[in-house]
């Protein structure tokens, strides 16, 4: 296993700050000084700055958060109202993507650091499902456009699934994950989404979990993600 991996799965840090820990010289395999890329096996002794670092006995978490409007998806601390500050878990957990500020809705939480990579690959066609609100009516023609792709930074969004839920809001499935992707469809042809949550990642759906909540996934929902992600 890549020393960074070993590192993060033991919920001390993540793989950026494990590789800074690593350049900085105060990561050690069985007494040696480790370097970049450096790989270990499990009966290897970790230590950073003499404390031993060890995965065994760390229990998974797999959170889903209900995020409301007005709190970043960032680990950063020192940002004002960041995701992790406002889960308040016991564990050292990281959010599975993003939202806008602006946006609220579905999040995933984990220590599993297996699972975000793979959830995140947008080729992998994993679904995300929103509820938006547009600032006027809708009609038929750009309720199509929006299944057909539209066409962003000169690149055409995958097809998407949308169904028409009252004059001025609709549910719309992707499979990719750009930077505002969703607003910015809508942008494409004049609309203005007023308002957008997600209801739902892959087999987790948002249900009836209050804003600002979290719950721990079930069994169910654990065993079904993951063998999704293979």
């Amino acid at each position: 296993m890549r020393l960074n991996k070993y590192i993060a799965d033991s919920g001390f840090c993540s793989r950026r700050k494990a590789d800074k820990l690593i350049e900085d010289g105060v990561v050690t395999i069985n007494g040696k000084v480790a370097v970049i890329g450096e790989q270990m096996e499990a009966s290897d002794v970790i230590k950073i700055n003499n404390t031993v670092i060890s995965t065994e006995g760390k229990d998974l978490v797999y959170l889903a958060y209900n995020k409301p409007v007005g709190v970043i998806c960032t680990s950063d601390p020192k940002a004002h109202n960041n995701i992790i500050d406002a889960v308040n878990h016991k564990d050292r957990i990281v959010h599975i993507g993003r939202l806008d500020v602006a946006s609220s809705g579905l999040i995933l939480l984990t220590n599993d650091n297996d699972i975000v990579n793979k959830i995140l690959r947008s080729e992998n066609g994993h679904e995300k499902e929103y509820v938006v609100t547009v600032n006027k009516p809708i009609n038929r023609k750009y309720l199509d456009k929006l299944r057909e792709g539209v066409i962003l930074d000169g690149i055409k969004t995958k097809p998407a699934r949308v169904k028409k839920v009252s004059d001025t809001r609709y549910k719309i499935i992707i499979t990719e994950g750009r930077n505002r992707q969703i607003r910015r469809m809508a942008e494409a042809f004049s609309y203005k989404v007023t308002k957008l949550k997600r209801v739902r990642i892959m087999n987790i759906e948002l249900r009836e979990l209050g804003e600002g909540n979290t719950r721990e996934l079930s069994k169910r929902e654990r065993r079904e993600l993951l063998a999704m992600l293979g």
